[in-house]
């Protein structure tokens, strides 16, 4: 009985020192790639330009006829709370609702790991305008081949949002632009930060997709109710590029990306 309980036992240390071994054979190493994907929505329906009614929780319609922003600065966490930093001079990128070759992003030679976080900005920080206009590399041309420029002097949009609106005061079609950026000493510059639902497994041979669903509606209807019958300039229409709305939309955006699933593959 003894000598078959102390076979049983090394049996079993045998068995656990090849299961040790087995995990430690995943060496977790290299670089991979992984796919950022951004699919702009309006609350829980999929975002079509300029036919579909969208309604907010205001009771205002709006059609949306163009949806573009800046996404910038992106920073990976690990499981164990390291962080890599996405080359800064490669961050900078235009999503664009009309162009669907602007809905994902690749980012490339990440080191391999599990990651569980991902940090971007909405916009171009401040230090990197700072730079002057030959210091943005070719995102200055792209940003203003996207419309995302008002002018070198004035800077970058962040965030447009356009189309036409009626309401219970407005009662036909009438255009609505919105523009974040910087405005007077108000930069509204963001950085958004978002877990993920499962773990991103970077790898030599396995590139995850990480699908951001991005609710334009919480641009004008997240936390800060924007009405844009308060900002309607008659002909002009209703216009928000400045003054004391711009931060609360600025605020709004922190609200409007969440992590809908991550594939490994």
């Amino acid at each position: 009985m003894k000598f078959q309980l102390k076979n049983i036992l090394a049996v079993m240390a045998m068995a656990c020192a090849l299961f040790s071994c087995s995990k430690e054979e995943e060496n977790i190493s290299g670089q991979g790639n992984i796919g950022l994907e951004f699919d702009n929505v309006f609350g829980s329906a999929d975002l079509i330009l300029n036919t579909q009614s969208n309604v907010t929780s205001q009771g205002e319609t709006l059609k949306i006829s163009d949806v573009k922003y800046i996404v910038s600065n992106i920073v990976l966490t690990k499981e164990d709370g390291t962080k890599f930093i996405y080359p800064k001079s490669e961050s900078y990128f235009v999503v664009d609702e009309s162009n669907t070759l602007t809905h994902e992003i690749e980012l490339e030679k990440i080191p391999a790991g599990n990651y569980t976080k991902i940090t971007f900005g909405i916009g171009v920080d401040k230090a990197q305008f700072d730079l002057g206009a030959t210091g943005q590399g070719d995102f200055l041309t792209k940003a203003q081949d996207a419309g995302m420029m008002w002018s070198w002097s004035a800077g970058y949009k962040f965030v447009l949002f356009e189309g036409m609106f009626t309401s219970s005061t407005v009662t036909t079609d009438t255009m609505f632009m919105v523009h974040t950026g910087q405005t007077g000493t108000n930069y509204n510059y963001t950085e958004i930060t978002l877990d993920l639902p499962s773990k991103a497994m970077v790898r030599t041979n396995i590139t995850p997709d990480v699908h951001i669903f991005a609710d334009v509606a919480k641009i004008i209807d997240g936390n800060n109710k924007i009405l844009l019958s308060d900002n309607n300039m008659g002909g002009m229409g209703a216009m928000i590029m400045g003054g004391a709305n711009l931060p609360l939309i600025t605020a709004n955006l922190n609200g409007m990306f969440t992590v809908n699933h991550v594939h490994n593959n």
